[in-house]
């Protein structure tokens, strides 16, 4: 069986550096979360990345990078300062996001990485995933649609399910199950595992107060309770 998806893997023999991958990574999955993404968004964010990953924080730094990929035809910054992928950079964009959620796949159903760690360690095995290697990681784990965390990997056959919801617009007492789950918060993530709040499992909202910024829940018996920001990046069905 030849998965579609392939065409992906086969398109780049020639790899951007480390660091404009990063870049990449960070702007199309910030992209998905619905952010307006800007340089002052990717300095911040770039914080929570692993920090063998070598990126600088600053300001300064992020801008000279934007610039650098603006003139590589990457992105496009609008009169906004508004930081968009070009055509030439989403197709790159998607191939490392793709290469980062089969690592996150492989180490987890594979290699038997403990759930909570399998984002940072994708990181470090992305950037190692050659055109060849992925192919075979992709046969080997039966053609994978999703990351462990619910987000679709691009070019394999997922279809974004438009019943989805995000936490934050759940309806009390209504039953749910988790959809997909933000990843890039390493304590948030061990907090999602450690209280089984993971894709497939079914949650009852207890209460959602936006004068208070919160939202509760039951989940495996456990009542939890997250930020109405943490809530607008969570994605939940009903059930």
């Amino acid at each position: 069986m030849r998965n579609p998806d392939d065409k992906l893997s086969e398109r780049f023999e020639t790899r951007l550096s480390m660091a404009v991958e990063n870049y990449l990574l960070s702007i199309i999955r910030l992209e998905e979360q619905g952010f307006r993404i800007s340089a002052a968004l990717l300095s911040e964010h770039f914080k929570s990345l692993p920090s063998a990953e070598g990126l600088g924080t600053s300001l300064p730094s992020v801008s000279a990078m934007i610039r650098r990929m603006a003139r590589e035809s990457l992105v496009k910054v609008s009169a906004e300062k508004q930081i968009n992928l070009t055509k030439k950079g989403r197709v790159f964009a998607e191939s490392i996001l793709r290469r980062h959620r089969l690592a996150e796949r492989l180490a987890v159903d594979i290699l038997g990485v403990d759930l909570a760690l399998a984002h940072e360690e994708a990181h470090r095995l992305e950037h190692a995933m050659s055109p060849y290697l992925e192919s075979k990681i992709v046969v080997l784990l039966e053609y994978p649609e999703t990351c462990p965390f619910g987000h679709g990997i691009p070019g394999s056959t997922y279809k974004m399910d438009n019943s989805c919801i995000t936490l934050k617009d759940a309806s009390i007492g209504d039953l749910y199950v988790v959809d997909r789950v933000p990843e890039d918060d390493q304590n948030l993530l061990k907090y999602f595992v450690n209280n089984s709040f993971l894709p497939g499992h079914q949650i009852t909202i207890e209460d959602s107060s936006s004068s208070r910024g919160v939202v509760e829940l039951m989940c495996e018996s456990k009542e939890l309770v997250f930020s109405i920001d943490i809530a607008s990046q969570i994605w939940v069905k009903q059930v």
